[in-house]
């Protein structure tokens, strides 16, 4: 046990816990990181708890029987609206604490965009095979999915639930892993192996005394990788006489298939026969594309050139630009380089990686500084790093991608940048405004012949209220190419073109202030 809400427990891998190979079961696996997840939750909130959602899950390697397994959970934040119960705030004990404390709001923003991101994919899947005329139905070994559709029936008992009579999240989880087992292993022929599962959702509870019906089977065949969905309807026994199921859970577990070798095998392709099956087979594609664009993305790939901003990664590419800036600003390390007049210069060097940082004291309302710093039209007005600056889309209230033009430097060809400005307000009194930027690509804006165009990696601001009428400004860059010739004099001394630039922001924010008030009074 840990303080606060964390748990770490550990287990021992026994037979009864593996498989034929003697590899720990991923149904166990997921029991376990379930009461162990209950016991923090509990832990922190003095109530009894409920698994509500499972975020998507990955298995990158096995264990055996013989091994221990550690498992450790910890509270990262509490969210009224997502609990039934009131619940205290998280008390936050060190660096990394903070850190997941502020990126568990967005990946909570991840999981309440999924479902518009999956709906808008799922179209454009069934505009694209009805153009393309598509369907596997053409390959002559193409399997049924009437073929790989698996029910089972399990009675919880009092060993299946906690002691206020709910089941185990994590024993419905096993359930599930196991039916959907027998499904893939209907197309394979072999044994499939457990890989992901997409986001778990529990619609309701079960107690003891209730059938589970699970019912598998395979939506669509991605050559080395299966998607099997599980559906778990539950009866008391009444509805089980009157056949009125309700639906508690479903989910969609990944496998792949190995042979005896430990050669990925590759799955034959799937035909769907009926309304409902075809409905799945569109719904693997979107999801598919979802799961490979997440990936990439928190993966830390395509530095250069940026990600694609399409329908499938909107959702993650704005927690990717957020959370980089947010880890970003918590790096220990930062050294003081120089200290002008109400400003502070610090530079960070990681790798081959070099990011700069400029502190601003400035004598206007923190909300207000985040109203004019995120609104980028503003920006040529101080920055003269910036020509022009114009909206390209307006995706949603926190998020907008700009285009915008800079200046040649030392005679090369002018540079533009396509960027994606993401903006956040405080979660709560203490937490600081964010407004964070990186470069993206659209098919709709190619690069001109008249511009380099050119990538941020990391940038933005975060701004800390100190008083009503005073807050500290942050901008943080990470250094790439793109941007380095408006730094590099910066660098060598030969320049003060950021201590010039970070003094004509102070001043147009506290100009901008000046011109509200006389306004009003």
């Amino acid at each position: 046990m840990e303080r606060g809400g964390a748990v770490h427990a550990t287990r021992s891998i026994l037979p009864a816990h593996a498989t034929h190979r003697g590899e720990l079961s991923a149904g166990q696996l997921l029991q376990w990181i379930d009461t162990t997840a209950c016991l923090a939750a509990e832990k922190h909130a003095g109530v009894s708890c409920v698994t509500a959602s499972v975020d998507d899950i990955q298995f990158e390697e096995t264990a055996r029987v013989g091994q221990i397994i550690n498992v450790k959970a910890k509270v990262n934040r509490a969210f009224n609206t997502s609990m039934e119960v009131k619940i205290k705030p998280v008390a936050l004990q060190s660096p990394e604490d903070l850190l997941e404390h502020s990126l568990a709001t967005e990946r909570r923003k991840i999981r309440l965009d999924h479902e518009r991101v999956f709906q808008n994919l799922l179209l454009e899947s069934k505009v694209e095979d009805s153009q393309n005329n598509n369907f596997s139905d053409k390959e002559e070994d193409a399997v049924s999915t009437d073929l790989t559709r698996v029910q089972s029936i399990e009675l919880v008992l009092p060993p299946h639930a906690n002691h206020h009579e709910n089941t185990f999240g994590g024993q419905i989880m096993a359930w599930m892993e196991t039916v959907a087992s027998i499904s893939a292993s209907r197309l394979c022929r072999s044994y499939p192996i457990l890989k992901s599962v997409d986001m778990f959702k529990f619609r309701g509870p079960s107690t003891v005394g209730d059938r589970l019906v699970f019912k598998a089977v395979v939506n669509n065949a991605f050559q080395k990788r299966v998607e099997v969905g599980v559906r778990v309807e539950a009866y008391n026994c009444e509805e089980w006489t009157k056949g009125q199921a309700r639906h508690i859970n479903s989910a969609f577990l990944i496998f792949n298939a190995v042979n005896e070798k430990g050669e990925l095998l590759t799955f034959p392709q799937v035909k769907p026969t009926t309304e409902d099956d075809l409905r799945r087979y569109h719904g693997a594609i979107a999801r598919r594309r979802i799961r490979l664009a997440r990936k990439c993305i928190l993966s830390g790939k395509n530095v250069e050139p940026s990600d694609p901003w399409d329908r499938g990664n909107q959702a993650y590419l704005s927690y990717c630009n957020v959370a980089t800036l947010t880890v970003l600003a918590t790096k220990p390390g930062w050294e003081i380089t120089r200290t002008p007049y109400n400003i502070k210069i610090f530079t960070h060097e990681e790798s081959d990686i070099l990011s700069i940082k400029i502190e601003m004291q400035v004598e206007i309302p923190s909300d207000l500084a985040f109203f004019l710093l995120s609104d980028f039209r503003l920006r040529p007005q101080w920055d003269k790093h910036y020509l022009t600056c114009e909206v390209i889309e307006v995706v949603n209230e926190d998020e907008k991608i700009y285009y915008i033009t800079s200046p040649s430097v030392n005679g090369n060809k002018p540079k533009d940048f396509l960027v994606l400005v993401s903006r956040r307000q405080p979660c709560k009194p203490g937490d600081p405004y964010v407004i964070a930027v990186r470069s993206v690509t659209l098919k709709t804006m190619p690069p001109s012949p008249s511009h380099c165009r050119s990538e941020i990696r990391c940038a933005g601001f975060q701004i800390y209220s100190d008083g009503d009428n005073s807050c500290m400004v942050s901008y943080f860059n990470q250094v790439t190419s793109g941007v380095l010739p408006y730094f590099a004099a910066n660098l060598t001394g030969s320049s003060k073109s950021i201590e010039d630039t970070a003094s004509e922001c102070i001043r147009f924010l506290e100009s901008e202030r000046s011109k509200i008030n006389s306004t009003l009074f």
